[in-house]
Formats: C-alpha cells, sequence, structure tokens
C-alpha cells in the first residue's frame, strides 16, 4: 500500500465476538491506539513523499533551468553621476555682509575676457562710500589741528626756557643786585650815624632808624634771593614738567588721528573697491555655469534676486581638458574601491574607459535628503575628448574585479539559508539539492567553488519549487489526519466487522510502516 492512497473505507470482516464480551472491550482500547499510531505512520510518510518523490510531468513543465559552465565574471558596482572640471576657475563675491544680486549671466553662455558676469546692488555700498569719504576728511582735519598743537607745544617749551624763565631770572637778578646795593648804602648809613652818635651830632633815635633800615634792606635781599632759588629749583622744572607734558599729550594725540585717519582711508578705499566690485568681470574668455547646488535645495544658490554672501562662489569657469565625474559609492563596498581601478563610463552619446583618481576616506554627511544612505565621495578621471561637458549624465561601472573561466551560477538559481548555500540540481529522479560553496558575485552571476560540475542542470526557480512542496505537505498532513480522525471515530458494528477491522487496521499499519 502506497502512503499517497487514501485510507480503505470498505467495511471490513471482524472475528467472532467473545461470548465474555472480552473480545468488544480489547477490540474498542486497540482501536484507538492503532488509530494514533495509524495516524503518525501517515503524517511522517505524506512528509516524505510529497518532499522527496520525483516530479510529475506538470512539475517539470513548470520547472526554469540553466547548464552550468565555465565564463568569465566581472564584479562591478553602478553609480550615477554627472561630469565636472577637476580645475574650476572660481568668481566669488568679493563684497563684504550679503548683497543682493541684481543680474547674472545664463549658465551654459561663452563668454569673452572682460565682458560682465555678475551686478550687485550697490546702494548700500553707495552710501557707505560716501560715510567713508566725509569721515576721512574729518580725520584729515582733526590731524592737522593736532599737528600744530604738537609744534605749539614744542614751540611753548623753547619760549619758556629762552624767554620768559630767562626774563624773570633777569628781574629778579636785577631786584637782587639793586637789594644788594641798598644793603650797602643802609649798612653805611648806620656806621656813620653811629660815628655820629658817639660824636654828639645824631640821637639815639635816629642811629636806631639808620640799624632798622639796615635790617630791612637785609631782609629784602634774602627775599629776592629766595624768590631766584624757588624760580631755578622749583618753578622752572614745574613749567617744564607741564609743557613737556602738553607736548607728549599732542604727540599721542597726532599718532591717533594718524591711526585713525588711515584707518578712514582704508575704508573709503575699501568701499569704492567694494563699490568695483559690485559688477563682476571674466578674467578669461571660457564656458559660465553655475556651481552645484545642495542636493536638499529645489533652486540654484545663484539668480537675479538671491542673496549672496562674501567668498561665496557665485560662478564655474571650468577647464574642458580636465574633465571628471564624482559619484558616491555605497559603504558596502568602498572597501574594494581604490585608486587605478578601470571604470566603464556610459554617456548618452558615447562609452568612455576611465580609472578611479581618488576615494574618500570619510563619508558625506547624510541626512534626510540622502534616505539617510552612507555614501563615499570617489572620483573617475575622464580621458580627454572633445565634447565633454559638465552636467552631463553619465552611469559609471567601477570593475571591481575580473575572473576568467570560472564556474558561473545564475543568482536567482542560489538559496540562502542559515546552514549554507543551496541550489537544485536536475536528475533524472527530479530536483536534488546541494550544498555550494561561493566565491566573488555580481548582480547576475556568482563564481562556484566547489559543489557543482561542468554541465550539471540547476533549477533557476527553486524558491517557486519548495513552496510547492510545501503546500502539498499541508494538503496531504491536513487529508491524513482528517482520514484518522474518521477511524478513531467508535462506531456500532457486529462482532464479525469489528474483527475484519481490526485486521484490516493491523495489515494497513504494517504496509505503512513498510512503504516509508
Amino acid at each position: 500500500m502506497s502512503v499517497s492512497e487514501p485510507l480503505p473505507t470498505e467495511p471490513l470482516n471482524t472475528p467472532p465476538e467473545n461470548p465474555s464480551g472480552g473480545f468488544e472491550r480489547e477490540n474498542s482500547g486497540f482501536v484507538g491506539r492503532a488509530a494514533a499510531a495509524i495516524g503518525a505512520v501517515l503524517i511522517l510518510g505524506a512528509v516524505a513523499a510529497v518532499v522527496f518523490m520525483p516530479s510529475s510531468a506538470d512539475d517539470s513543465a513548470a520547472i526554469l533551468t540553466h547548464t552550468i559552465a565555465r565564463a568569465d565574471l566581472t564584479v562591478s558596482v553602478t553609480e550615477q553621476g554627472t561630469l565636472e572640471s577637476s580645475n574650476n576657475t572660481e568668481v566669488k563675491c568679493k563684497v563684504r555682509g550679503f548683497s543682493l544680486v541684481t543680474f547674472v549671466v545664463p549658465a551654459g553662455t561663452y563668454v569673452e575676457e572682460g565682458q560682465e558676469l555678475v551686478r550687485l546692488d550697490t546702494k548700500v555700498i553707495e552710501e557707505q562710500h560716501s560715510l567713508t569719504k566725509t569721515n576721512t576728511f574729518i580725520a584729515e582735519a582733526t590731524l592737522a589741528q593736532t599737528e600744530a598743537n604738537v609744534e605749539k607745544a614744542k614751540i611753548a617749551i623753547e619760549a619758556y626756557e629762552q624767554g620768559r624763565f630767562r626774563s624773570q631770572l633777569q628781574a629778579l637778578e636785577k631786584e637782587l643786585a639793586a637789594h644788594k646795593r641798598n644793603l650797602r648804602t643802609a649798612r653805611k648809613m648806620h656806621d656813620r650815624s653811629r660815628a655820629l652818635f658817639r660824636q654828639g651830632y645824631v640821637t639815639d633815635l635816629q642811629a636806631d632808624g639808620y640799624a632798622f633800615t639796615v635790617t630791612q634792606a637785609e631782609l629784602e635781599l634774602k627775599v629776592k634771593e629766595t624768590e631766584i632759588k624757588v624760580l631755578k629749583e622749583f618753578t622752572r622744572k614745574m613749567q617744564m614738567e607741564m609743557l613737556n607734558g602738553n607736548k607728549t599729550a599732542s604727540e599721542s594725540k597726532l599718532a591717533a588721528d594718524l591711526a585713525g585717519l588711515a584707518m578712514e582711508v582704508k575704508r573709503r578705499n575699501r568701499a569704492a573697491q567694494e563699490l568695483e566690485d559690485c559688477v563682476i568681470r571674466a578674467e578669461k574668455s571660457g564656458l559660465v555655469i553655475y556651481p552645484s547646488a545642495a542636493s536638499w535645495k529645489t533652486t540654484p544658490d545663484i539668480t537675479e534676486g538671491a542673496t549672496v554672501r562674501k567668498d561665496q562662489v557665485l560662478l564655474l569657469m571650468p577647464d574642458l581638458t580636465q574633465m571628471q565625474v564624482k559619484l558616491g559609492i555605497h559603504e558596502s563596498v568602498i572597501d574594494r574601491v581604490r585608486p587605478g581601478l578601470k571604470a566603464i563610463v556610459t554617456l548618452p552619446d558615447r562609452t568612455l574607459e576611465a580609472k578611479v583618481s581618488d576615494v574618500a576616506s570619510v563619508t558625506r554627511p547624510a541626512g534626510w535628503w540622502t534616505g539617510n544612505v552612507v555614501k563615499y565621495d570617489t572620483v573617475i578621471e575622464l580621458p580627454q575628448e572633445a565634447g565633454l561637458k559638465p552636467g552631463m549624465s553619465a552611469e559609471i561601472d567601477v570593475i571591481l574585479a575580473k575572473h576568467e573561466n570560472v564556474l558561473t551560477i545564475p543568482v536567482a538559481a542560489v538559496v540562502e539559508t542559515e546552514e549554507g548555500d543551496f541550489c537544485w540540481v536536475t536528475t533524472p529522479s527530479g530536483p536534488q539539492r546541494r550544498i555550494l560553496q561561493l566565491g566573488d558575485s555580481n548582480d547576475v552571476f556568482i563564481e562556484v567553488i566547489a559543489g557543482l560540475k561542468e554541465g550539471e542542470e540547476v533549477v533557476l526557480n527553486p524558491t517557486a519549487l519548495i513552496n510547492e512542496a510545501e503546500e502539498k505537505a499541508r494538503n496531504t498532513l491536513t487529508q491524513r489526519k482528517s482520514q484518522v480522525d474518521d477511524a478513531s471515530q467508535p462506531t456500532e458494528k457486529s462482532s464479525g466487522d469489528r474483527k475484519d477491522e481490526g485486521e484490516s487496521d493491523r495489515k494497513a499499519t504494517k504496509n505503512d510502516e513498510v512503504d516509508v
């Protein structure tokens, strides 16, 4: 009996009933145990029959196969990019702060040397230029006044030393000489009065008067001597310190005014230069393009009405003899990319052979506009060829490896599991599972190191085969379980029927065990 055949449902002969009723009790327990055993055996048999039985003619017609053969396997990574020049002349904004663009030459225009490229709004710059000119004039006037004060301070020092001080000293010395003469005269008069007093010609009071005159002359002389000493030692020093301080202050003010004037002149010249820089002209003849905007922006950075800042790149003038493509390589394969690798660049009108010239060591910033995909900038250097322009779209195949004369298997024929990689090989008895040892791969084929031979045919849709086997196994298990449930239910039968049924169950169980 085959496990794929249904259970017999026709009534079977049963042994004669035991008069004591013992057979009926024993048969009732035996039927339950036999039904459970039959169910377990049938379930295992159904799974084994469905999974390992040869495919029928209908199943073979739905299987797609591929013949294993040797071939050259090229492993590459494909990315999209745009052409750009590796040597760009940058046209930058030289005006400080933020400026408004009032005119910009269209991208892709071929310009001549000296042609106007960009024009910025000059209203603010003109006001600054006018203000700086006024401030320069004020600084020049202040400087002239300070220079005069310095010269005045110098003249004041010389005038005091050579004029006022000497005149004061001479006046005091003249008065001192007069007081000395007065003192000598008073002393002579006093000496004469004393002689006359002894002779009786002068009274005592008159003699005392001449003595007082001498004392007064001496005091006046000492006062003048003191004034001269104060003038020389204190007044002169104090005046010189004050005059020198005025001179130093004037000279410091002069230095500050000179620096202020230089600053104002610099501001005036810078404003004049920025006013001139508001009109940007081409330094050479060539093609003009706009710089690439950030990927998250929807409009270019340079357009009429846009606001630009100092040192921002406004335009590019590329060197068309040095072209390249910058693309992003995913982090999963970046370790295999290195400078010098061959690259195939497919343009809309031609295909070029190029090479990798540079690979970034750090990733570009990932954001929501990139889908948080981590990529590394890689530069592909293109050969010199006419007709290459910046902005052209290109598809680049970077050749990572090339394996010659190796066994290959289609990617669709391989199933990856936790136990390893498998495929199914067609045999006369049906598809047979093989475990594989695989090597390098591309998007279509995988290198086979072990597990297959040249000329063998593998199934291209093994997942369909597995799903079909699983579906058949589920249907068979469901059918067998239903039959076992029906067989295990007790029914009212004659003793002969129960005997025949027991014998039939024992035979069916024995045959099922043999088939499995």
